[in-house]
């Protein structure tokens, strides 16, 4: 219905240009005492009436089916982009593409939104040299807003700003439907595909530091798309290929001659990975045998490929440890995965002219990419460039995704630059079709601010079956520029470690607290789980992912400010009162549907707003993929609710014998709703709060 709205209004727009035109001429004709006037005008005029009247039909129905009751929450923000859009048309119509700026104030004195485009308006007219002042473009603005539910009044401020009142009862409304409802947001991603690739370790060596990011911001993203509506496949492309593998086989074959019939008993991989490199170099035998290992692997020699897998099982295993620890869901699709596919895409770029040759080396050249893509290196190998593009087309055209997504750090930006302009040069896809993108993401850094290794795909380039090409080593040196952080005794911090070591400070900190004394043995242990592993991805999310971010358990775990463990305190403080009240929830379900809620009080009205954001939120991330804006708004949701809390008796208590008096109950939905919003912004951020803390 929009879209067809949307059409007859550009038609409709076209035609009264056209009549613009005619109609000079007409003018222009009669100034020359010409009586022939265009034989166009008349028709033009019959069809332009026909059309207004269709496209007001449409509109009227587009309506109806807006005020049609629905289960979802709404975004409030939109719908007032709408109704504002519809009057600078109005006003306007021969504006193409004029500014539409719709946000939420600042300041309460400004209104609860303001309607930003005023300004930009006159600029665009002055270019057509009419001359108007920001303040009128307002008025005629206003002059022309359709009937709506959403907005109570609109002041106009300043040199042109709209400042928007929202209707109280608009609000309340839409509290109830969350209430009665539960938190639900349109199915804007039915029937559309998102891959999202990421964590990405490497097998045989250990997850550590350097890999928690990619793991929580891409988990954590399949989640807001998950709840979206979005069909989302969750890939993990994991380093399982190339020349490693060579010498790891080799040193299995030598360390367990049997393996093909009794399971090799490796305990430690990362101490197998750092025995066989050592013997690859220092022992020349050793590394040929690796490389014939290696010949033996790609030709799939069926005693080779066994050990492969029994190599890839170990890691596996690991991996899945800090997996279910950080309740994360992933499909294994490695570099193994795509390796019959690398011959056909080398020959579809042949084809299409796109390769040069240099030094033996297949190259392929991307405009505006500085460096080229190594397809295929001097000695007929092939390269993680060919890989990532088998995965590219793999997923576009047997996945048919509507949407990719790398979350991959940094220091890979000008090599997944280079790969989608090659994907769109060679036609796979047209990015106003497809949204293919890089979710790129910053460091971790020590207290002292030194960085941690990172290898989650720095270390797929270094393991791939190719050596580098300097496509690789440009952002390779960049990444590695800082010093590393390591533990005392100069080894890279493992991931199942620092795991360890959370869930050991957390106990810490709720026996200092003193939770031990009133929590049960397994109330204890939840407790701890979710503080430990909340606060370490929200530490993460919390900042702006382009950013490096500094690791620090003591700041993770304080209790104030914008943490998990502030956050997770007030959600378990917040569901406590209805408890503490005597209200459970089948009283809760019968008020949602039965009790108004007032939103009189200033801090009520507050609160009510901040509720209803949630919405507006989630699109914005849905948008540019910054996860922070989440942590943001929940713990704005927080303090609004610690405001609102302070001011607003919920329940009403004899301060003698603490004998529950009154109980508020529009107020303690407030407080409900407040609740649910939090619950599930910590679901899409993956942390699991308490009944108890």
């Amino acid at each position: 219905m929009d879209a067809l709205v949307a059409h007859c209004s550009a038609r409709l727009l076209q035609q009264e240009k056209e009549i613009k035109f005619l109609t000079a001429e007409v003018d222009r004709l009669k100034n020359y005492s010409c009586s022939e006037a265009s034989a166009d005008l008349e028709k033009l005029r019959e069809e332009n009436l026909k059309l207004k009247y269709r496209l007001n039909i449409l509109r009227k129905s587009l309506q109806a089916e807006r005020n049609k009751p629905t289960k979802t929450m709404i975004n409030i923000n939109s719908c007032l982009e709408e109704v504002f859009g519809c009057a600078i048309k109005a006003a306007y119509p021969v504006l193409e593409n004029p500014p539409l700026i719709v946000t939420p104030s600042q300041q309460p004195k400004f209104g609860d939104y303001q309607c930003n485009s005023a300004m930009g308006i006159c600029q665009m007219l002055k270019t057509k040299e009419q001359k108007v002042n920001p303040r009128e473009i307002a008025e005629n603005i206003v002059k022309h807003l359709p009937d709506n539910e959403y907005i109570e009044k609109v002041e106009i401020a300043g040199p042109g700003f709209i400042n928007i009142h929202l209707r109280k009862g608009f609000v309340s409304q839409q509290l109830t439907n969350l209430l009665v409802n539960g938190v639900k947001i349109p199915s804007i991603g039915e029937n559309k595909k998102v891959i999202v690739d990421f964590s990405s370790p490497n097998i045989a060596k250990e997850m550590h530091v350097g890999h928690l990011r990619s793991t929580i911001i891409g988990e954590s993203m399949c989640r807001l798309f998950e709840f979206a509506g979005y069909n989302v496949l969750r890939l993990n492309h994991v380093g399982d290929w190339g020349t490693q593998f060579g010498m790891l086989i080799a040193h299995l074959q030598d360390k367990f001659p049997d393996y093909l019939t009794v399971s090799p008993p490796i305990g430690d991989l990362q101490a197998f990975y750092k025995e066989s490199k050592k013997r690859f170099d220092t022992e020349e035998e050793f590394k040929k045998r690796a490389y014939q290992c290696v010949v033996l692997l790609q030709s799939k020699n069926p005693d080779i490929i066994k050990a492969w897998k029994l190599i890839c099982d170990v890691s596996r295993q690991e991996f899945n440890k800090i997996y279910e620890a950080l309740d994360i869901s992933l499909i294994e699709r490695g570099e193994s995965f795509y390796q019959d596919r690398m011959h056909d895409i080398v020959k579809e770029f042949e084809d299409r002219g796109f390769v040069q040759v240099d030094d033996g080396r297949k190259i392929v050249f991307v405009p505006g990419c500085s460096v080229p893509l190594t397809i295929v290196k001097s000695d007929g190998g092939y390269t993680y460039d060919t890989s990532d593009l088998a995965a590219i087309k793999q997923r576009l055209f047997e996945e048919k995704a509507d949407m990719i997504i790398y979350v991959v750090d940094n220091g890979q930006s000008l090599h997944f630059q280079t790969v989608f302009g090659a994907a769109q040069m060679i036609g796979w896809y047209d990015p106003a079709v497809t949204r293919v993108s890089h979710a790129g993401f910053g460091v971790v850094l020590g207290e002292d601010k030194v960085a941690a290794k990172l290898l989650s795909h720095f270390s797929r380039v270094r393991l791939c079956a190719t050596p580098l090409t300097a496509a690789h080593q440009a952002p390779l040196s960049l990444g590695f520029s800082k010093k590393k952080f390591k533990t005392r005794s100069g080894e890279t911090v493992r991931l199942i470690d620092l795991l360890e070591e959370g869930l050991k400070r957390s106990m810490d900190k709720l026996k200092e607290k003193e939770r031990d004394k009133v929590l049960t043995t397994e109330e204890l242990k939840a407790a701890q789980t979710s503080v430990a592993y909340g606060c370490i991805k929200y530490a993460d999310l919390s900042h702006n992912r382009l950013n490096d971010y500094i690791f620090s358990f003591d700041k993770m775990l304080d209790d104030r400010g914008n943490t998990a463990a502030y956050l997770l305190y007030a959600f378990t403080r917040i569901r406590s009162i209805a408890r503490l009240a005597n209200i459970d929830e089948e009283m809760l379900r019968k008020a949602a549907h039965e009790t108004e809620i007032i939103l009189d009080h200033e801090k009520e009205w507050k609160l009510g707003r901040c509720i209803l954001r949630f919405p507006e939120v989630l699109q914005k991330i849905l948008d540019d993929l910054l996860l922070h804006t989440l942590c943001d708004y929940i713990y704005e949701l927080a303090t609004t609710f610690t405001e609102f809390y302070d001011s607003c008796y919920c329940v009403e208590k004899d301060r003698q014998s603490g004998e529950v008096l009154k109980v508020n109950m529009w107020r303690m939905l407030l407080c409900e709703a407040v609740a649910a919003v939090m619950a599930k912004g910590f679901d899409i951020l993956g942390i699991k709060p308490v009944q108890r803390m």
